[in-house]
């Protein structure tokens, strides 16, 4: 019987030091990652959650699904960004200590835009920057150079900076159908042998290969 790779294995290619799943890299409890998401980059790719998911000092928490590929100096910025705009400064001078610290609670209850989440089977394309707060889709796929400011729906195609919607993959029905299958939650021996149907087959190729019981 075939046997599909193992998530587990930080790099799942041993001549591509370049890539890495991030499930077995992450330690942060502020991450969450699906299995077989992979993170691309020549330079430093076990860097990911330093160098990719800035700002991060919680309680919000990035949430990404299985089978997505982030690509290189892809960004995610989370709400520790924020600053206060109500007054006359930005500067958050309380941050930078001495006397200034005993007035740190001007910095509390900056705006919080919650959790980041991205679907499952998402690609996000090279140098995209990803605002705080935000939900991408599953299937959904963002241009190389991106900046997402707002919600990718489902299966949507966006890019540029702010990234706007450009067209989506499916008609509203076949996204329905497509989230009904749910192929990512297979288990991994079904997609293996369904590899095919999945990557080439169409919608309803994809619901008559569906497992008819619970896993």
């Amino acid at each position: 019987m075939p046997v599909p790779p193992d998530p587990t294995i930080l790099r799942p290619m041993p001549d591509q030091p370049r890539v890495v799943l991030l499930k077995p890299l992450v330690t942060s409890p502020l991450i969450e990652v699906g299995e077989y998401s992979y993170y691309d980059d020549p330079d430093e790719p076990t860097a990911f959650e330093r160098r990719n998911v800035l700002y991060h000092y919680g309680p919000e928490k990035l949430i990404i699904g299985k089978f997505c590929a982030v690509g290189t100096g892809v960004r995610f910025i989370m709400n520790g960004a924020n600053h206060r705009m109500d007054g006359p400064s930005t500067f958050p001078f309380p941050i930078l200590g001495g006397s200034w610290s005993a007035h740190f609670d001007l910095l509390t209850g900056l705006p919080n835009r919650g959790d980041t989440v991205v679907g499952n089977d998402v690609w996000i394309g090279h140098g995209v920057t990803v605002l705080p707060g935000l939900r991408i889709g599953d299937g959904a796929i963002v241009g190389a150079a991106s900046v997402v400011t707002a919600d990718v729906p489902d299966y949507g195609i966006v890019g540029g900076n702010p990234a706007r919607l450009i067209r989506t993959r499916y008609s509203d029905q076949d996204i329905a159908r497509l989230r009904a299958v749910a192929w990512w939650d297979w288990p991994a021996e079904h997609i293996t042998g369904h590899l095919r149907t999945i990557m080439s087959g169409s919608i309803a190729d994809l619901e008559a290969a569906t497992p008819h019981t619970p896993w």
